[in-house]
């Protein structure tokens, strides 16, 4: 149960393949031809059986036939009769390599996979390859290097490219899938197996679409957190959109929420085939950069300049020496060598050169990594300076990048780099951009950290009565709000809104103006405009009665005569604002497929559509997703010190984002939502004009089901007494809690470590303890308890020391109906009710969760847990597959 529930398919001891006649090459497809050629020219390390569906025997003779992993290659018209063979001789997985297949036969075969409980990978896709296993199950090509690198690609051209670029380039590869337009094993699954496979240290994905976010999301949340993620995502623009929806079957979305998504999920994404093969050879290298400063080291000043220019022009930093550490390095480089800024050895600079510089630049804590350029001069051998790299690499200990100007006379050069495994590039661009790819993991791994629940620390809002709006407009079957109901909504949870009122004559505007105080706004109220000022909605600072009356009329008659059919509520009156330095943003929400309600910051104002300021974001959001949203925003540089007028309030405009957020999280019925203009400056924001567009959601959308990312269930937070004085805190786990979970396993007695992990380990290894404290709350559950001990140190300065007593988890099974968990509690506490109460905590979320079934393994030299168990009601049974552990499971 251990084992991932694609092993049988990416990890097969057995196989049996159904391609035809063997001995009849004629007979077969051309993919069947192809795939025998693969699967035979090199020695698979598990059984391999080749079958014939027209010439197999008796059920009887088939029993004697077992694999884990079915292979076929049949024309598309006996594919069906394939699997069933393949379901009857208890295959756990399949691959259909078969191409020619339709949806309706695809479904079918989808239908036979579910009923026999087979991970189907296909049809029409080009299959898979795992080179350590010496396993070739494609029509890709020859069988690929083993490597640390993963490729899973929704383009079979493409990956026959990929691997045709890697073996010229000394790539090689843990795994390559080929994922066709209907496969049963999507890409999240694949995702998930990689980011648990050990052979796998980082992953390239070619994407064109996905067929469902909350998988997709986890999936890659999860495979990003334990190693690096690089996405080229085809159908960037409306053309490419549709030729990828084409192609793939899967669902594209806006690709501008397709990058917020890429960027929350801690992955990186790049925008072409180039810039793919580029962050490759640096995934292959395994370089994991801190940073964003790259220092520059050069023989020549062109090209340093322009790798200088380009490291502005996509927002890294050039990073320099120290004066004394330049003084240091100049006594050692040629006498015209220059160290400001680029570190320039001059044209004189040999070998030693080189290996100085980089590795002054490697021990220089500003430095995050290094690029070496060289370019070619007489008299210099270039091998002797790539081995001089080579050397150089083995002790900076950061990321070095190359890039050997010209051709005929670096390819030797270029060999040496390769077998040193350094990505060496032909311009200077290139490697920069390289740099700049794997860098911004750093930087979206930190969004990746974080998991805010649904509501922020703020008052809290009033929900209900937001609801009850909302439901009154749908009552009346009307989706657009006025102005006056979104304003309200908008008031509930308590952003600031100008004082609003409805006149529904001449008479009532000139009293509510007046009542107000001059000077006033007229706005035209109506569901069917969304932007007033182009029909003359609009008319601002009127300082008197009879502006009021001119401008009320004035306004009516030009909207019946560019919208005769709008339909007109009145005038809404307001204050204008005194905020006479304001900049003006606007907040809002669109609703993407597949990925859901994304919020969306940017410059505000009437020149919305024209300036195109919009940086996104998806929900839920907290004050460090908020801030980073507002800096992707060009507005961001006007927010500050501009023009003479002072700061904004940063943190009136981040609380806006929150309360918008919790609108997102706590109202599933919203679908559109701009809030235009916000005016903020530094006395605080507040918003001028609102449109919200809403419709009915589904009732499990309460359970935040219509988010891509599931909030921290900070509400599932319990307080329970112990036994003898005292109370202890059950809630669900977070990433803080790394080094609080890391210190509960080293405390661990060796028995109670041994009993939870069936391992010597005496704490979690880096990915594991990532794996186990950044979770999707969607598939999965851990709760700790928590106690709070005051410790006196020896100066006898009493301390408050929070502390993780206890863990109970679960995961969610392929079945989705089912799941697996796992207990441990601190040796100290075993025997006060918290191993019973942590069982009972994650048994109820499961349940709530819609799961009918928990189960799990105990080691049956573990009679302690057992009894708990058994108390619990659970069924306890041998485990068929291992003598030494037992199975326990109950219904829910």
């Amino acid at each position: 149960m251990d084992k991932h529930f694609l092993t049988p398919l990416f990890s097969p001891k057995s196989i049996v393949v159904f391609a035809g006649k063997v001995d009849d090459p004629a007979s077969q497809t051309l993919q069947a031809q192809a795939l025998h050629r693969a699967l035979v020219a090199q020695r698979f390390t598990g059984s391999l059986v080749f079958l014939d569906i027209h010439t197999i025997g008796t059920l009887a003779e088939l029993a004697h036939t077992q694999a884990d992993l079915a292979v076929i290659a049949m024309p598309p018209g006996e594919v069906v009769s394939a699997l069933e063979i393949a379901g009857r001789i208890k295959c756990r997985a399949a691959l259909v390599i078969s191409s020619g297949i339709d949806a309706t036969l695809a479904a079918e075969l989808h239908k036979i996979a579910r009923r026999d409980g087979i991970h189907l990978l296909g049809p029409n896709c080009l299959g898979f390859q795992r080179p350590h296993l010496q396993l070739n199950a494609s029509v890709a090509g020859v069988l690929s290097a083993p490597g640390p690198l993963a490729l899973v690609s929704q383009s079979g051209s493409l990956t026959s490219s990929i691997l045709d670029w890697a073996k010229k380039n000394g790539v090689g590869f843990s795994t390559v899938v080929s994922l066709g337009p209907n496969t049963a094993v999507d890409m999240a699954q694949v995702l998930d197996f990689l980011a648990a496979d050990a052979n796998t240290h980082s992953i390239v994905v070619y994407l064109e679409g996905i067929s469902n976010a909350r998988r997709f999301m986890s999936a890659l949340r999860a495979a990003a957190n334990a190693k690096p993620v690089v996405v080229l995502k085809a159908g960037r623009k409306p053309a490419g959109n549709r030729a990828a929806l084409t192609h793939s079957g899967s669902i594209v979305g806006s690709d501008d929420v397709f990058d917020s998504a890429l960027r929350r999920a801690g992955a990186v994404r790049v925008r072409s085939f180039v810039q793919l093969f580029s962050a490759a050879k640096c995934l292959a290298s395994r370089y994991r950069p801190v940073g964003r400063r790259l220092a520059i080291v050069t023989n020549g000043g062109g090209p340093g300049v322009l790798a200088a220019d380009w490291v502005s022009e996509i927002n890294l930093q050039l990073a320099c020496l120290t004066n004394e550490q330049a003084q240091t390095l100049k006594t050692q480089l040629p006498p015209l060598a220059s160290l400001c800024d680029l570190i320039d050895v001059s044209e004189d600079a040999g070998p030693e050169h080189f290996k100085a510089a980089i590795e002054a630049a490697g021990k220089a804590r500003q430095v995050d990594g290094v690029l070496a350029i060289y370019s070619p001069k007489i008299g210099m051998d270039s091998a002797t300076i790539a081995t001089a790299l080579a050397e150089s690499h083995k002790h900076i200990g950061k990321p070095l990048l190359t890039c050997l100007m010209g051709d005929a006379s670096v390819g030797e050069a270029r060999l040496i780099l390769n077998e040193a495994a350094i990505p060496t590039f032909r311009t200077p661009e290139a490697a920069v951009g390289a740099f700049g790819n794997i860098a911004s993991f750093y930087q979206n791994q930190q969004l990746l950290q974080q998991t805010p629940p649904p509501l922020s620390d703020l008052a809290k809002p009033d929900v209900e009565g937001a609801r009850m709006l909302i439901e009154s407009v749908l009552a009346e079957r009307r989706k657009v709000l006025t102005e006056m109901e979104s304003k309200a909504l908008l008031a509930a949870f308590h952003i600031p809104v100008t004082k609003t009122i409805l006149a529904r004559s001449v008479n009532e505007a000139i009293m509510i103006a007046t009542q107000l105080g001059f000077p006033v706004a007229l706005k035209i109220d109506s569901p069917d405009i969304s932007h007033k000022s182009d029909v003359q909605g609009v008319v601002l600072n009127i300082v008197n009665a009879v502006g009021v009356r001119d401008s009320y009329v004035e306004m009516m008659q030009a909207v019946a005569k560019l919208m005769p059919d709008a339909r007109i509520n009145g005038v809404t009156i307001q204050n204008m604002s005194s905020q006479k330095r304001g900049r003006e943003v606007c907040v809002g929400l669109v609703t993407d497929d597949p990925f859901g309600p994304v919020i969306a910051f940017g410059a505000g104002g009437t020149m919305i559509e024209l300036i195109n300021d919009r940086a996104m974001e998806l929900p839920p959001l907290n004050q460090f997703l908020a801030r980073r949203l507002i800096e992707r925003s060009r507005v961001a540089e006007t927010l500050g010190e501009w023009r003479g007028a002072a700061p904004v309030n940063m943190v009136a405009l981040e609380q806006v984002l929150l309360r918008v957020s919790e609108m997102v999280c706590e109202l599933p019925q919203l679908r559109e939502m701009d809030i235009n203009p916000i005016i903020v400056d530094e006395s605080g924001a507040l918003a001028v004009d609102a449109r919200i567009v809403i419709d009915n959601a589904p009732p499990s959308a309460r359970r935040y089901n219509h988010l891509a990312i599931l909030p921290y269930p900070a509400q599932y937070e319990q307080l329970w007494p112990l036994p003898g004085g005292g109370e202890y805190t059950v809630r669900p786990i977070h990433p803080d809690d790394a080094i609080m979970l890391q210190e509960f396993v080293r405390h661990l007695s060796p028995e109670s470590r041994y009993f939870r992990f069936v391992s010597s380990m005496q704490e979690l290894p880096a990915t594991m303890l990532a794996r186990f404290t950044l979770i999707d709350y969607d598939r999965e559950m851990a709760l700790v308890a928590v106690t709070r001990e005051r410790q006196v140190d020896a100066d006898g300065i009493a301390t408050e020391v929070t502390r993780i007593v206890g863990v109970s988890r679960y995961i969610t099974n392929p079945d989705r109906s089912s799941c697996e968990f796992s207990l441990v509690v601190a040796d100290e506490f075993k025997g006060k009710g918290l191993g019973s109460r942590l069982m009972l905590s994650i048994m109820d979320f499961a349940r709530e969760k819609g799961l009918t079934e928990i189960e799990g393994l105990v080691l049956a030299n573990n009679p302690t847990m057992l009894k708990l168990m058994r108390g619990l009601g659970f069924h306890v049974k041998p485990f068929s597959e291992d003598a030494d552990f037992k199975l326990v499971s109950q219904l829910l």
